[in-house]
């Protein structure tokens, strides 16, 4: 991996923070989309506003950027839809986790410009691995250049094709339990699909991240005719009485789920 110092940068936080506004506030929807648009902006609600002193002091007393990171980051800002980037300062508590948990093997569902799959493989060891799943190459190839210039690209293994089919080959190819970490990105309506398919991918002790699972509070009263929302709440549900599992829910960015394989 890369020898380059890890900076908190609280200035240049501050920058990206007004070139990317919400991103910060939110989290990231990157996945199998049929239109063109790839990913959902999220609403200005936020637990904790862009603008908000309070936010701004955890960036400035928590976030350690790598100097990449920060290019891709600003890099992403200048993309149309930019604020769809996972929140800088989730994306270092995955890779923390990713750390803690000595992890290898590793999955991604939605990649968009690759800032969290980065920040994952910026902390695997040079024989670790991202499986990372997207159906736009796209938004990928911004990252890439990046990705190369930090010295990890070949730990990221850019699968680009439905992720339903890239779990499922790897299932086919004996690849159960042997996972350490998965983080869950994409389209809301197949998340419960995802989900099963991971647990069944990771080891006993290894973790899956599940991305907006608060989606802007529209969770509080689905609409009906919102299959994404509805789709985020039924498993919202499912996961509080899951034995198969840990759980932690976190009011960071648009709300992630840290399930702990039992």
């Amino acid at each position: 991996g890369s020898s380059m110092p890890l900076l908190s940068v609280p200035k240049e936080v501050a920058v990206g923070t007004a070139m990317l506004g919400i991103a910060f506030a939110t989290g990231v929807l990157a996945g199998k989309y049929p239109s063109l648009v790839f990913g959902t902006p999220k609403s200005s609600k936020s637990f904790i506003g862009k603008n908000s002193p309070l936010w701004q002091y955890i960036l400035d007393h928590s976030l350690r950027e790598h100097p990449i990171l920060k290019k891709l980051r600003l890099l992403t800002a200048e993309h149309p839809w930019g604020r769809m980037m996972v929140s800088c300062d989730q994306a270092q508590l995955m890779a923390n986790l990713v750390k803690l948990i000595k992890a290898k093997k590793v999955i991604e569902i939605g990649v968009f410009t690759g800032y969290n799959a980065l920040n994952m493989a910026l902390v695997l060891p040079d024989n670790g691995r991202v499986i990372a799943c997207d159906i736009n190459e796209d938004y990928a190839k911004i990252g890439k250049p990046l990705w190369k210039e930090a010295g990890v690209e070949h730990k990221i293994d850019l699968r680009i094709k439905p992720a339903i089919q890239t779990l499922d080959e790897l299932l086919a190819s004996g690849e159960a339990e042997t996972f350490d970490f998965a983080f869950i990105d994409a389209d809301k309506e197949s998340y419960n699909e995802y989900y099963e398919k991971c647990l069944r991918l990771i080891k006993k002790g290894g973790i899956i991240a599940i991305d907006n699972v608060l989606f802007s509070g529209k969770v509080l009263k689905p609409r009906k005719d919102d299959l994404a929302v509805q789709s985020i709440h039924c498993l919202n549900e499912k996961l509080l009485r899951d034995s198969r599992v840990s759980i932690s829910m976190l009011p960071m960015g648009d709300g992630v789920t840290l399930a702990f394989k039992l």
